[in-house]
């Protein structure tokens, strides 16, 4: 008997490569597309982390502001910009309609969360 060779039965045991995971879960075209999305993310949460101390410094917080307002603020005031840096990156990346529909998504989550009657 012929014993098969490692390399052949590897390809069956093998799991797909990350980016062919994130590909079918977002149900994108391509590793490409995959990497521009990856990319998308990365540019707006650099950029976020730039703008929150010249925003906070705006608005008038300091070191000495507590936790929770610095916190308060950033939910409220950051977490909207974020999702407009995320179009904007998306749209100038070509993937704005993968985000738009990321965000209508993300936005309905939130909406049912707070409509939850207790």
């Amino acid at each position: 008997m012929h014993a098969n060779k490692p390399e052949e039965n590897m390809s069956d045991t093998t799991t797909p490569h990350w980016t062919q995971r994130l590909r079918a879960r977002w149900g994108l075209e391509s590793v490409f597309q995959v990497l521009m999305v990856l990319l998308v993310f990365s540019l707006t949460g650099m950029s976020v982390v730039v703008v929150k101390e010249p925003f906070f410094q705006l608005i008038g917080l300091t070191q000495e502001t507590s936790t929770w307002v610095k916190w308060t603020v950033y939910i409220l005031a950051i977490f909207p910009i974020y999702q407009v840096l995320l179009l904007v990156y998306a749209l100038l990346l070509g993937q704005f309609s993968f985000f738009w529909a990321y965000e209508k998504k993300t936005l309905g989550r939130l909406a049912r969360l707070f409509s939850r009657k207790s």
